[in-house]
């Protein structure tokens, strides 16, 4: 009996393991798609936790901002997540891609960010060395009679 009752335990668990929990929706945003969304999502927070009044002051509502740039709905949004959430190595590796977009863009800032920095140093420079050579140059005395 015990027997019995462990080989149907055995079997119940195995079925379950491979029943999927969340159904794939009609409306399946593609992993690109969700990488983004994602990606836009994480831009956003960044801009808002960095500064709170920016989006407001712009009269930027982020979700409707993700849903009318996208041209999807938030229905669309959850329920793309939820599958993708229910289905880990998928759903790590969107996450993935948007970590590798960001840390990308973040180089890209950063370039720009010490080319500008050098080129204002250059330009203080110049400036600088042409008021000494200014300063170096002595009146020549004009030749009197």
């Amino acid at each position: 009996m015990i027997r019995t009752f462990i080989w149907v335990l055995v079997i119940l668990c195995c079925c379950s393991c491979a029943e999927k929990v969340v159904e794939k929706p009609e409306n399946l945003l593609s992993e690109e798609q969700m990488t983004d969304i994602l990606y836009d999502l994480a831009i956003l927070q960044a801009a808002k936790s960095t500064n709170k009044s920016i989006l407001r002051t712009n009269d930027i509502d982020a979700m409707r901002f993700i849903y009318n740039k996208h041209g999807i709905d938030s229905a669309q949004l959850a329920s793309s997540d939820l599958y993708y959430a229910s289905l880990p190595l998928k759903y790590q590796a969107i996450y993935e891609n948007v970590e590798a977009r960001l840390e990308m863009q973040a180089k890209i800032l950063e370039k720009a960010r010490k080319e500008k920095t050098d080129s204002l140093r250059n330009v203080t420079k110049k400036r600088s060395d042409s008021s000494i050579s200014a300063k170096s140059i002595k009146k020549i005395p004009e030749n009197q009679p």
